[in-house]
Formats: structure tokens, sequence, C-alpha cells
């Protein structure tokens, strides 16, 4: 039965309720035990003290010897009555009494027990009414402030550490999603705006060479929004997690994905060498999904390289490794390569130009795989990025 009022009030019951319940106990147990041998402690007390019995006087001196008779006998009989009535008399009185005094201590009791009840469910509360305030509180723009409870270790100091921790992520998250929506419309203003001023200049002349350069350049802006919004699309799926799982032999996937941009014109034209390592690996997941992976790290990795350089996708233990000659990455810049539309240079919309999309989906996918992802700056330029799946056993 769920008792009425708030925390605090339901607290307060069932705290007092406990003492008053243990106090009326204890007293109920000293009154029965000293009921109980109350009146053979009276009787002793008048046997081994006859002068305090009723009617009893001290003999007066005789002149001469006692009369024999049954006159000692009777008075005998009558002290022991009267002792017997006294002895029941005294017990019945302390019984009303130590009765009277147990029933004003209970009450005396009950009050403090109720006023400390009510004082102590505060001082447990206290820390959730804290949670509670800075929850109301909170918002978009203040996710940086924290409870920061200062209290002994505990469930409840737990509580706020780990409502702590959940504000940390949330403030995170929040952030990514702000800087992902900024950048988005950033760029697709952008693609927009060229598109625009593009269709204008080629309306505005008649020179049949600029309205065909104007033209290109028109198809290359669409195509670039075309591989943006694609790009949007498969973050926002692979941020779902995935709807089923299967075995997928990363070696092959690799061995395919490679020779693929190995014979592309991109790595001919600027004399790039692409090559695979491979060891047997499979990881169970979505092969869709790990084809992507894949081709974001090799293109990313051929995009952002220079003439004469290498690609060279390894395969080993749970790892899959993406290394490339390129230009110099300065270390401290590395961990946000993985955030949407991060990129060491600003963009030019040129061709061929990536939309910064390429390792946060990387990322995102490895996520959904249960995969860790990291990254290191090469000395001599360009990047080695790790991707480790877990084992056959964890994967599941």
């Amino acid at each position: 039965m769920r008792l009425p009022g708030g925390e605090r009030a339901r607290l307060t019951m069932l705290y007092g309720g406990l003492l008053v319940l243990a106090g009326a106990m204890l007293i109920g147990l000293i009154n029965f035990l000293v009921s109980q041998g109350l009146y053979t402690t009276i009787t002793s007390a008048v046997a081994r003290n006859p002068d305090v019995a009723p009617g009893h006087s001290s003999p007066l001196p005789t002149a001469g010897p006692a009369s024999p008779g049954p006159v000692p006998v009777q008075r005998d009989q009558e002290a022991l009555a009267a002792v017997k009535v006294f002895t029941r008399a005294a017990e019945q009185a302390t019984q009303n009494r130590l009765l009277t005094i147990s029933l004003v201590t209970l009450a005396a009791f009950a009050i403090i027990s109720v006023a400390l009840a009510w004082w102590m469910a505060g001082r447990v509360l206290r820390p959730v009414g804290v949670i509670t305030r800075t929850a109301r509180w909170l918002s978009g723009e203040n996710l940086h402030e924290r409870i920061a409870l200062d209290a002994p270790a505990g469930e409840l100091k737990q509580l706020a550490d780990t409502f702590d921790d959940m504000l940390d992520r949330m403030e995170h998250l929040v952030g990514a999603q702000k800087r992902f929506a900024a950048n988005a419309a950033h760029e697709l203003r952008t693609s927009l705006a060229v598109q625009r001023a593009a269709a204008e200049i080629g309306l505005a002349t008649s020179d049949p060479e600029a309205v065909a350069r104007i033209r290109r350049k028109l198809i290359e802006v669409a195509d670039s929004s075309e591989r943006l919004i694609e790009g949007l699309l498969l973050l926002s799926v692979s941020d779902q997690g995935l709807d089923h799982r299967e075995p997928v032999a990363l070696d092959e996937l690799v061995r395919t994905v490679t020779a693929e941009y190995a014979a592309s014109r991109q790595a001919r034209d600027h004399g790039i060498t692409v090559q695979a390592r491979t060891a047997p690996m499979t990881v169970r997941g979505d092969p869709v999904l790990l084809t992507h992976l894949v081709r974001n790290l090799v293109g990313n990795a051929l995009r952002y390289n220079h003439d004469g350089g290498h690609v060279t996708v390894s395969v080993h233990g749970r790892a899959l490794e993406v290394d490339n000659s390129g230009p110099h990455v300065p270390p401290e810049t590395v961990p946000y390569l993985f955030e949407p539309f991060r990129r060491l240079e600003e963009r030019r919309h040129a061709r061929g130009e990536g939309a910064g999309l390429g390792l946060s989906i990387v990322a995102s996918i490895a996520h959904a795989h249960h995969a860790r992802t990291d990254a290191e700056a090469n000395p001599g330029g360009g990047l080695s990025i790790r991707v480790v799946f877990p084992g056959p056993e964890e994967g599941r």
C-alpha cells in the first residue's frame, strides 16, 4: 500500500512509525517483566522488614510469663492477611503508576521520534532535492552546470555523480549536434549559393564557352550536394545501430575495394600506389556498412595525398589499418577529424573534394559494430587510421 504525501512525509511516517513501535514494544516488555515478579518482590521486602507490616504493634512488657492459649496464633493469621492485602494494594498501585509513566513516556517519545524522523528524512532526501532542482534548471544553454554533490560516499552520492556523468555526455552530444547542424546548413547553403551564382552568370551571357563552363560547374556542385546528402543519410543510418549481423570476410572485402581504388583514375593520374596486406579475418556485422567503412577510409587516404604517394591497407589480428602519405597533419587536430565537416583546410568546392563526412561516417559505422577507432599523424605526413574490431564472442 502506498502511503499518501510526498517522499519526505512517507519516510517520516515510516521512520516515526518504526521508532514508536519499537518504543511501545520496549515499554510493554518492561511492564510485563516487572508485573511478573512484583508480588514476590514486595512480599519478600515486607517479610524482611516486619516493622512495616500494617497492624503491627510492638509487644508490651508483662510482669509474668505469657498465658497459654490461641491468642498468638490468631495474631499471626491476622498479620499474614494484612500483609497480603498490603502487598496486593502495593502491587496494583505500582503497576498503575508504571503504566501511567510508560504511556506518558511513549507519547513524548512518539513526538520526538516523528520530529527526528522528519529531520532525518530531510537529510536523506537533500541530495535528491539538489538533483531535482538542477534537472529543472538545466537547458541547452547551461548544460555545463553540474551537481557536484558534497556528501559522503553512498548510493545518493553515486546517483549524483552518475547524473553529472550523464550531463557530460549530454553536453558533448548536444554540442556535436549543434556543430553538425550548423556545418550541414553551411555546406548546403554554400552549394546553393554557388549554383545560384553560376545560373545567374550563365543566363546573363550568350558565349557558348561560358555557358558550357557554367554547365560543368553546376553539374559539379550538384554532384557535390548529392554526395553530401548521401553522406548525411549514411551517417544517420549508422548512428541508429545494426538491425542484423552476419559473418563478413573483411580481408576479401578489403582486397576488392583496394583493387577498385588502385585502378581508379585518381590513383593513375597522381601516381599513387594503393596496395593491400591482408590476413584472414571475419567480423560479424552489416556487409553494406562495412563496405562503406572501407571505401571511406581508402577514398579519404587517396583524396588527401600527394603525387607519387602511397596508400597501404592492412588487415591483421582484429584490426583494419589504413596508412597513407600526404600533407603534414598537426597531432592536436587528429581527434577532431572524426567530427562531421572537419577538414585540415577550408573547403574550396574543387573537383573531387569531399564533404568532410568520411571519417565521421567511419567512426559511426565502427561504433555500430562495437569497434574502436583511433588515428595518429605520421611523422613524414599523412595519417594512420586503425579500426579494432571485437573478438568473435564480443561481437555477438
